[in-house]
């Protein structure tokens, strides 16, 4: 339906928009608190990790077992394990986009080099985040609009939303950093946002015109969610765990139980 991918693309919208505020920090700030953004990552990884269950796996097991010929647990795994090995994919372009980087050190262009692997890498990082909100969207097709569906595919986008602002002052400060003028610093920051209205679309649309793969795209979704919750978000968010050994983790703990409590009192 038309109005599921306008969803994604409205949802998806508001993504990009949380990357620009946490790109204006540059604007304000010299640069981000670190104990609040260790708190929002926190919290974003709780909600992604319940929310790959809840919104995305136990659904996907569900219609695995009243449409597709094959075994649930097969659907739910290779989808999972697909989403996983797409983001570690990109992971690894990431990686080589930044060893690129690294490697121009000494060279003439080497600020401007940096700079643009610096944009490439986040960028990169915000393709499957868009193809996981557009995803969860689009699976609204098979549930009727309930309630309780709504809410699981707008609190995903919330989770996406949340993880992306500290993204967006991981480009924008930098590049302050590199002497860039805080205008400048923000707009780059910001665009680094600009994929994922383009991902949710597609997600969306993959879902909506072609049904079938609804139960691998959900779990697809969720692989790639655990996948950014664990290899990155909850790392990053406990870099200061000496000093307040359990400020994150209760931002993880509160991010899942509102997760949590949102699916079971609306379902």
């Amino acid at each position: 339906m038309d109005n599921l991918v306008f969803m994604a693309l409205i949802a998806t919208l508001g993504t990009w928009f949380v990357t620009a505020l946490g790109a204006a920090t540059v604007v304000f700030f010299k640069s981000p608190n670190p104990k609040a953004l260790n708190l929002m990552l926190g919290f974003a990884a709780g909600v992604m990790v319940a929310a790959s269950f809840w919104s995305l796996l136990q659904p996907a097991i569900e219609r695995a077992e009243t449409s597709s010929s094959l075994p649930a647990y097969f659907v739910a795994t290779a989808g999972f394990l697909f989403g996983a090995f797409f983001m570690w994919g990109s992971d690894k372009v990431v990686s080589f986009a930044r060893g690129r980087a690294d490697s121009t050190q000494g060279q003439p262009n080497e600020r401007l080099n940096r700079i643009i692997m610096l944009v490439l890498s986040i960028t990169l990082h915000n393709i499957p985040e868009g193809l996981a909100v557009g995803v969860a969207f689009g699976a609204l097709q098979g549930s009727g609009y309930t309630t309780e569906s709504l809410m699981g595919a707008i609190t995903i986008a919330i989770g996406i939303g949340l993880q992306n602002f500290p993204e967006g002052a991981a480009v924008s400060v930098p590049l302050r950093r590199e002497g860039y003028s805080r205008k400048r610093s923000f707009l780059l920051g910001q665009a680094s946002g600009m994929v994922e209205p383009i991902a949710g679309v597609v997600g969306a649309l993959l879902v909506v015109y072609v049904e079938t793969i609804l139960p691998y795209a959900l779990s697809f979704a969720a692989g790639a969610m655990i996948l950014v919750a664990v290899h990155e978000l909850i790392p990053e968010c406990q870099r200061n765990q000496k000093a307040q050994p359990y400020f994150a983790t209760m931002g993880i703990m509160i991010g899942f139980a509102v997760m949590m409590l949102l699916d079971v009192m609306l379902g």
